[in-house]
């Protein structure tokens, strides 16, 4: 099963893109599962007929009768009208449910805790979702789509087709397991867990009480979570679309969004050039409103991804029909791949390791990189991560960085203390 996830500037028109992948794929007969992530029903509207929320909580919907056995009564995966494309099924993440959901069941495993506090619990009713509710409900139900066992029969869906907030959304929600699983480690690190038997002890020894057995219990029921979540985002069956429009802004957006997917170790597997203008043309006004689109297209092209050229159709596309027009592949995989972290053993010439991080797009100015123990924290633009040092760089310190033909290459001298002698 291949998830695709299409992003891009706000009003590129990722929804129309993500509804004429996942269109044009159950047409050649894949069964597709076609999401969308708007509070408003954006997806409804491209499909010209309404979409139903789902929640990603405990009991799944999504993992509900195989396609075909669904139906809209029976599944809040609504296919679109019979007849036009019987494989797809559409839904949209429904966030305020998730985050009910997702409360009440951590008020109900807390439930021992909250009672000795004296607590009132709140009751679903009166419960109306937080910030950063969105991002987490994506992930949750990601994980459920994706991360799920196959049914005998195979997997339920062959593609799972997303429309995702914009690229700077998608990216902080993308990098979100990640960021909670170190926060998780350093705050409860796992290896203090062994030491629960002497902690009567230390309590006494220190003069404060030590963290209770259930609270390691719930650090590790959260880490086996993001865990999960993390491996769903990180498989390679997983790219990323992006979608932008030709015209000024163009070139920047693609950089930027090359620039923070190579940073998070995502594939970009194309990009989608929407609402072309025809060349031909014998209106003056439309002909120079060609020709410059003409000229943003060649900085789009300009890279490894594959580009994908849609057709504007006068109007905003509305109906499968409208859809079946802009159709331009089947969401199978196209060119483009994670870029590879790599390190070069150059002590016998140079006395150093180097550490190649791709970084397309990166410009000198907007770098910034500081060791933190075994972690380098590297700042790209906009953008940054924390990644952990390979073993054999852990044991070196940080002796100088270029960046060249959108490469980072940061360079590691050995510390004789710690490298094994002979080496």
């Amino acid at each position: 099963m291949r998830t695709v996830l299409v992003t891009g500037p706000g009003g590129a028109g990722r929804t129309t893109v993500a509804a004429a992948t996942a269109l044009a794929a159950a047409r050649e007969g894949a069964r597709v599962l076609l999401l969308g992530t708007d509070r408003e029903d954006t997806l409804g509207a491209a499909l010209g007929t309404s979409v139903g929320a789902i929640s990603a909580g405990p009991p799944s919907p999504l993992e509900a009768a195989p396609p075909e056995t669904s139906s809209p009564e029976a599944s809040p995966l609504e296919a679109v009208p019979p007849g036009e494309a019987p494989n797809l099924f559409v839904a949209r993440i429904d966030a305020a449910d998730d985050f009910r959901t997702e409360l009440a069941a951590l008020q109900e495993r807390a439930g021992a805790a909250l009672d000795l506090l004296g607590a009132t619990a709140l009751d679903a009713d009166e419960l109306t979702e937080l910030p950063g509710a969105e991002p987490l409900a994506l992930l949750r139900t990601l994980r459920t789509v994706c991360g799920a066992r196959p049914a005998a029969s195979g997997a339920p869906y062959d593609l799972v087709v997303v429309d995702m907030p914009p690229t700077h959304a998608t990216l902080a929600a993308l990098a979100l397991p990640g960021q909670l699983r170190r926060y998780l480690r350093r705050l409860l690190p796992p290896e203090r867990q062994a030491a629960r038997s002497l902690r009567p002890m230390l309590a006494q020894l220190a003069g404060v009480p030590m963290p209770a057995q259930w609270l390691y219990e719930t650090s590790a029921r959260w880490e086996a979570e993001l865990a999960a979540t993390q491996a769903v985002v990180e498989n390679p069956a997983l790219s990323v679309r992006l979608v932008v429009e030709p015209g000024p802004a163009a070139a920047e957006a693609l950089r930027t969004a090359r620039l923070g997917l190579a940073l998070h170790g995502l594939a970009l597997d194309a990009v989608v050039a929407n609402r072309m203008l025809p060349t031909a043309s014998p209106d003056p006004w439309l002909a120079a409103l060609s020709a410059q689109q003409q000229e943003h297209l060649k900085e789009v092209h300009e890279g490894p991804q594959a580009v994908r050229e849609l057709p504007h159709l006068g109007r905003a596309p509305h109906g499968v029909q409208d859809l079946a027009l802009l159709s331009y592949e089947t969401g199978r995989a196209l060119a483009g791949g994670v870029p590879e972290r790599t390190v070069e053993d150059r002590i016998a010439e140079d006395g150093v390791l180097v550490w190649h991080l791709p970084l397309p797009g990166a410009a000198k100015s907007e770098l910034g990189l500081v060791r933190r123990g075994d972690e380098l924290v590297l700042t790209a633009g906009q953008f940054r991560r924390i990644l952990p040092l390979p073993s054999a760089l852990r044991r070196c310190t940080v002796s100088g960085a270029a960046l060249g033909d959108g490469v980072l290459r940061v360079r590691f001298t050995p510390d004789p203390g710690l490298w094994p002698q002979g080496r």
